[in-house]
């Protein structure tokens, strides 16, 4: 038997749960404010009993570190953000499921925390939702974990002059390992989400793809294909609109929930003001022509990146872009939009499947283009067959057969 303590605060008030739990049930509790006693019950449906919020987030981190199920055919883990894709991504995993959702790092002081899809507020939403259904609910308290794995690389990369996109980190990575590892713990047959993605066949073996009007398959591309044989993505194919009015039918208080944000741990501030506060110091450089000619200063290359035009601070008779920029010289090298134009790019990833042309996405919000893949010895090189402005190292290349990923880096060069 063991013994495991959570509690919780806000505004002055604070709860506390105690238990004793021997295998997967408690023997045991000491947790006021619940609408239930807790002694006999499973871990699992210790996790779907309501109270007062602040005792049930008590109960709930008394319940993470020690939370065990026996296996259960079909039964469904749901990553549970607090928005309407997942809450919706809950009903269609009915009624063998358990919702779970992870507690991540935000900057405390960034101005608008609330909206994080792994704020305390999100937390409480999502497990609101599955609490209404009948259906338990775990918060995994990872913030240190998460600062580790995702926030000091995207400062890293700033530091040395990259462009990185967390959100691939985090979503394609991070977040799957941490969830698929539960859903084990939970035992799950499968992990459910709220993303508009697709999983193909192709090629002999599964593949993720794009989804219909939403798509979200760049931000899910570093996901490994091993791993999709445990993967649901039950909204792949149908339109935001779509979810509103299936959660709306369903009396979801979350239906009208506006979306969460990128990047979710600057909790809705700029990143130029994050890294500051966070240690990558400003520092005086010059901003050249391609001729190493200086036309004027900045304050840190981090605050430029390929492709960008407002915000250098050059007059010229002409638009003037971001080229490159070199942490090593601290420099920032500027130019005419022509000199932006990149036709072969390089990669550190890997292929998932067999290919030779395909359509590559260098940017979130980019159009893809027809290029020519061939691999190297850490990754990727890509011809492509038309040129791409603005491309930055540090941001993913995802690479794309028909609606099928197949394959994912991040670009180390472009020329």
């Amino acid at each position: 038997m063991l013994e495991t303590f959570g509690d919780s605060t806000r505004d002055g008030d604070w709860a506390a749960a105690r238990l004793v739990v021997d295998g997967d049930r408690i023997v045991e509790a000491d947790a006021p404010g619940l609408d239930r006693d807790l002694a006999g019950l499973t871990l699992i449906d210790a996790a779907a009993v309501g109270g007062e919020t602040l005792a049930v987030d008590a109960l709930a981190n008394a319940l993470a570190p020690v939370f065990r199920a026996a296996a259960s055919p079909g039964r469904t883990a749901v990553a549970m953000s607090g928005g309407v894709d997942s809450a919706v991504a809950l009903l269609r995993a009915l009624p063998n499921a358990v919702g779970v959702t992870l507690r991540l790092w935000l900057d405390p002081a960034g101005p608008d925390a609330e909206r994080a899809c792994c704020s305390p507020e999100a937390v409480i939403a999502a497990r609101e939702t599955c609490h209404r259904l009948g259906v338990p609910h775990v918060t995994l308290d990872l913030r240190d974990e998460f600062r580790h794995a995702v926030v000091a690389p995207f400062l890293d990369g700033y530091a040395k002059g990259e462009t990185p996109n967390p959100c691939i980190r985090c979503n394609g990575g991070f977040r799957f390992a941490e969830l698929l590892a539960f859903a084990e713990r939970a035992g799950c047959d499968r992990l459910a989400t709220g993303h508009y993605a697709r999983i193909v066949e192709r090629h002999g073996r599964r593949l993720l793809a794009r989804a219909g009007a939403k798509d979200q398959s760049y931000m899910l591309a570093q996901l490994d294909p091993e791993l999709l044989d445990r993967v649901w993505f039950p909204l792949g194919d149908q339109d935001k609109e779509t979810t509103r009015d299936e959660a709306g039918r369903a009396g979801l208080a979350v239906a009208r929930r506006a979306e969460s944000q990128e990047a979710c741990f600057l909790a809705g501030d700029d990143y130029r003001a994050f890294l500051a506060r966070h240690g990558v110091g400003s520092r005086k450089g010059a901003i050249v022509d391609a001729d190493g000619n200086e036309l004027a200063s900045h304050d840190g290359v981090w605050g430029y990146t390929p492709g960008q035009r407002r915000g250098i601070g050059v007059a010229a008779e002409r638009p003037l872009y971001v080229l490159d920029t070199d942490a090593a010289t601290n420099t920032v090298v500027v130019g005419p939009k022509d000199d932006l134009a990149r036709r072969r790019v390089t990669a550190r990833g890997r292929l998932y499947a067999p290919a030779g042309r395909v359509e590559a996405k260098l940017r979130y919000r980019s159009r893809t283009v027809p290029a020519t893949v061939s691999e190297t010895g850490d990754g990727f090189a890509l011809e492509l067959e038309e040129p791409v402005y603005g491309v930055a190292r540090g941001q993913a290349a995802v690479l794309y057969d028909g609606d099928a990923v197949v394959g994912c880096g991040t670009v180390t060069s472009a020329a």
